[in-house]
């Protein structure tokens, strides 16, 4: 197959360029400051949610520490892992909702915060070996991972945790002051600002919303006397990273959630790094684009599971910069390593995650409550990509009728075996095994579309005709 090549006038520096040392300084840093947030909000989010308490300002370091390890592993290509191009690597959002349900499974059984984190980072382990086997045939992955699928699992990842959102928002889980109008007030300005922020015209600002919002929250909670800063003074000067330090635990039920999600990053990665290679001027088709795709998603794989023996979260290719790239004209994989550098750097010291620790959870459910409502809304958007033909919308109706069926009653299987508990007992799991089945095994070759028009609306839908074959193959789903 030839290469094929997108052009990119507007570059600089192009991949193998090398600028002077004060340019991939500067350009590293416009990288920094553009993931910086994302890269640490997850641990943010995660600690609050689970009440990790202590150990947020650790989690937080080590994310940091992480991500500037990994993304010199993905800019540098190490062997066959890594793709070689300006590709930042920072602890995923992707599986924000996948982690939260696994520490919830522990927390439920009465886990506290060490045990939490070992099935955490023990499932993350394990599942990081999946993405490493899917990297050396991500492109057949594609036909298997269906938008109808991949929508189904999204909508319900960001639905059920809603839930936990607006508990934090109102004051958390067993709370003397749950519900409170303070902390309605607290938290729904949150939201609220977060909201207003993100629609402001400033790029820079706009990126940065649930940042700010998070700052403007930490300001009211002490103008309300709810921040005690006394932790911040005792956080030490250093952190030194020690892999294992919570240990390796296992749990099925944890673990299935996970498993699926590394499937999912290793088909957005590959997307990520397609953008990231036409964004730069470099093949986008052909022998070198493919094996740059395969080392970037095992690139990825690698790095989760270097995340998850130094005791922080899956890490995935950050596409907000390819925006970076595209506004400054640098694409040189060089400046990757200014940016692995600073990163590793300001992982060093932990007292950037002890001033966070102190966001009471009304701050951080104003937050949260949005972004799983938005994680949810991502996946109405893959939804709506596909043919709302009868065989789409019965495999959409089981799968979120029945996942979502079981977020809300999740004691419906209390009187099944425990093997089967553990399987289908999550809602994201149960989403993602009956959209995979369905999507199977029902017969491709058929369809209905329905007239929506005003004098069928008091009948209900109505089929109008049956599409036959030819018409059907090779549409989208």
């Amino acid at each position: 197959m030839s290469e094929v090549t997108q052009g990119n006038p507007d570059l600089l520096y192009g991949l193998h360029d090398r600028p002077a040392p004060a340019k991939a300084f500067l350009g590293a840093v416009q990288h920094v400051l553009a993931a910086f947030v994302g890269i640490i909000t997850p641990s943010l989010i995660i600690g609050g949610a689970l009440g990790l308490g202590e150990h947020i300002p650790y989690l937080i370091s080590m994310s940091l520490m992480v991500s500037g390890v990994a993304t010199f592993i993905q800019t540098r290509k190490v062997g066959p892992v890594g793709s070689g191009l300006m590709a930042l690597q920072g602890t995923s959002f992707g599986f924000l909702a996948a982690v939260l349900a696994a520490g919830f499974v522990v927390k439920n059984k009465g886990g506290g915060p060490e045990e939490i984190l070992s099935v955490i980072f023990g499932v993350s382990f394990f599942g990081a070996f999946v993405e490493i086997c899917l990297s050396q045939f991500v492109t057949k992955l594609k036909s298997l991972m269906s938008p109808i699928v991949t929508g189904c699992v999204i909508v319900t990842i960001g639905l059920s945790l809603t839930k936990t959102g607006l508990t934090d928002l109102a004051g958390g889980v067993g709370a003397e002051n749950f519900g409170s109008m303070e902390n309605l007030l607290l938290g729904g300005g949150v939201l609220v600002s977060v909201v207003l922020i993100s629609i402001v015209n400033n790029k820079v600002i706009r990126s940065s919303a649930i940042f700010i919002g998070l700052l403007l929250g930490l300001f009211a909670a002490m103008l309300m006397g709810r921040i005690d800063f006394s932790l911040v003074s005792e956080a030490p000067l250093l952190t030194v990273p020690i892999p294992f330090k919570y240990g390796l635990s296992f749990d099925w039920q944890a673990f299935i959630p996970i498993a699926f999600m590394y499937i999912i990053t290793s088909i957005e990665t590959s997307g990520d790094l397609t953008a990231t290679s036409m964004i730069s001027g470099e093949p986008i088709q052909g022998p070198v684009y493919e094996k740059r795709i395969k080392g970037g998603v095992l690139g990825d794989g690698v790095n989760s599971w270097i995340a998850a023996v130094f005791n922080t979260f899956p890490v995935t290719t950050f596409s907000q910069n390819n925006g970076v790239i595209q506004m400054t004209g640098i694409a040189s994989r060089y400046v990757g390593f200014y940016v692995a550098a600073i990163l590793f750097t300001m992982g060093l010291f932990p007292i950037l995650g002890a001033i966070f620790t102190q966001l009471p959870k009304p701050v951080v459910g104003g937050v949260t409550l949005l972004m799983f409502a938005t994680v949810a809304t991502a996946g109405i958007r893959i939804l709506s990509t596909v043919n709302f033909t009868h065989r789409n919308i019965l495999i959409i109706a089981t799968s979120l009728g029945l996942s979502m069926g079981i977020a809300f009653v999740p004691d419906v299987f209390a009187q099944t075996p425990q093997l089967f508990r553990n399987i289908f007992g999550s809602a994201v799991t149960m989403s993602g095994i009956v959209a995979i089945t369905l999507d199977m095994i029902l017969p491709k070759n058929y369809g209905v579309e329905f007239d929506t028009s005003d004098q069928h609306i008091e009948d209900g839908l109505k089929p109008v005709r049956v599409l036959p074959k030819s018409e059907v193959e090779g549409q989208p789903l």
